[in-house]
């Protein structure tokens, strides 16, 4: 077997990822050009000039919404999608280094989007232009699609989608390996209740990640420190208020998070016993992750346990709300879900109010692109676990015959939203093998 992949291009491959860290491309104020921040077009404007740099035919949304690099001709498009934006760092302070400085130390490279998503999208291009430069004949276009708010409302790729040609198939390199053959449905939304007059809580986070801090400084923080001593929760003292302590994690693992924001709401609900709201956390919900107490068990055998994840407490005398992120198992009738989490919200003074819905994916494991990406995964690994099913939400769901492969091997542990984030170099020179491998089988001659 061909080993397409070399020294200079591993090195290349970690020259452009520091380039790509040093963007700082959150979810931003919008401007010219810039539809979701500066700082994300800055990046995507970096991610096409290394893809030209590399021999790719690149175009640029002028409107700053998506980008394409594409080598090759026909009239079959291969397709591997990957985004830009990247979920805020958090307090700098608790990181090791600069997350928007890319470190490389103990064989690892340290910074926001290491692994989600500009690791991975380094990785698989790459992987192309060794082949590239291997001499190999693409029978179909191979083209680099790259969104720009993918941790938030998709629109970038639905931009894409509208504007563009479709694949004919295609990878997500935004996942783990080996092949994600189906994702979860995702729902978003919020709960709003009625305002409040006795306190003001201001806890906000990502609504795809646990959150690892929830601030309050409001009244009664005495009392709130003792409900926390006896739920046994961490806290900080943090000058007038207290941060209390937690463990993030991507939401679609939420029960393996620790989640911050809920433990202060359940302490909250002990010291205002008669906000309904807050009851609806402290009472019901606690710190039920799969949502068995509010919706009851949820699950299927493809895909497993439903995921519900409360990001966010926000208490003002204007209203309460909360950010809600569900990962839906695959054959569950999702509009009869959510008429039932809107019935028992309301017996708590909340409303459900729909913000976004990601309809779930399903590429059959007997298709052809599955069974060539599992027979690659398993020549280069040796490892023989089975194609699976994620709670995660990759762009591949938005395109033709698309799964999510790699770029995180089963045994690298997950950083992903996560303070110092990181990826072994050894673990990334892997990905790169493999997509190199891949994308030869799939369409190179």
């Amino acid at each position: 077997m061909t080993k397409y992949v070399t020294k200079q291009h591993q090195e290349a491959a970690v020259a452009a990822l520091k380039r790509m860290i040093s963007k700082n491309s959150v979810l931003a104020e919008a401007a010219p050009g810039a539809p979701f921040g500066k700082g994300i077009r800055l990046a995507l404007d970096e991610i096409m000039a290394i893809c030209g740099e590399l021999g790719f035919k690149t175009y640029e949304d002028p409107d700053g919404y998506y980008g394409y690099a594409e080598v090759g001709e026909g009239k079959d498009i291969f397709g591997l999608i990957g985004h830009v934006d990247v979920v805020p760092a958090g307090d700098p302070s608790d990181w090791d280094t600069d997350p928007f400085t890319a470190t490389v130390t103990d064989g690892k490279i340290i910074g926001r989007g290491a692994q989600d998503d500009k690791g991975p999208s380094m990785a698989a291009l790459f992987a192309v232009k060794a082949l590239m430069d291997a001499g190999v004949h693409f029978t179909e276009r191979v083209r680099f699609i790259f969104g720009t708010d993918e941790e938030t409302l998709w629109r970038g790729i639905a931009v894409y989608n509208q504007k563009e040609e479709p694949i004919t198939h295609g990878i997500a390199p935004d996942s783990e390996f080996p092949v994600t053959y189906a994702e979860k449905g995702l729902q978003q939304s919020y709960l709003v209740g009625p305002g409040s007059t006795e306190l003001t809580v201001s806890a906000k986070s990502a609504f795809n990640a646990v959150p690892a801090k929830a601030f309050y400084d409001g009244p009664k923080v005495a009392e709130v420190k003792t409900a926390l001593d006896e739920l046994g929760f961490k806290y900080e003292s943090t000058g007038d208020g207290i941060t209390v302590l937690g463990k993030s994690v991507h939401a679609m693992l939420a029960p393996q998070g620790t989640n911050a924001v809920l433990r202060l709401g359940m302490a909250l609900a002990k010291v205002f016993p008669d906000n309904p709201q807050l009851a609806f956390i402290g009472k019901l919900f606690k710190e039920d992750a799969t949502g068995t107490n509010v919706l009851g068990d949820v699950k299927d055998e493809a895909s497993g346990h439903l995921t519900f994840n409360i990001s966010s407490l926000e208490i003002n005398a204007k209203e309460t709300r909360m950010q809600i992120d569900i990962r839906i198992p695959v054959t569950i009738d999702h509009d009869a879900l959510i008429d039932q989490l809107s019935k028992k919200v309301c017996e708590y003074g909340l409303t459900y109010e729909h913000f976004d819905y990601l309809a779930p994916l399903y590429v059959p494991k007997d298709s052809e692109l599955v069974k060539t990406l599992m027979h690659v995964y398993k020549k280069l690994t040796g490892d023989d676990t089975q194609p699976q099913v994620s709670g995660g939400a990759t762009y591949a769901r938005t395109m033709n015959q698309c799964v999510a492969f790699g770029a995180m091997l089963p045994d690298v542990p997950d950083y992903m939203h996560q303070v110092n984030e990181q990826w072994e170099l050894a673990s990334m020179f892997k990905a790169m093998d493999i997509y190199a491998e891949a994308v030869n089988e799939i369409v190179g001659e």
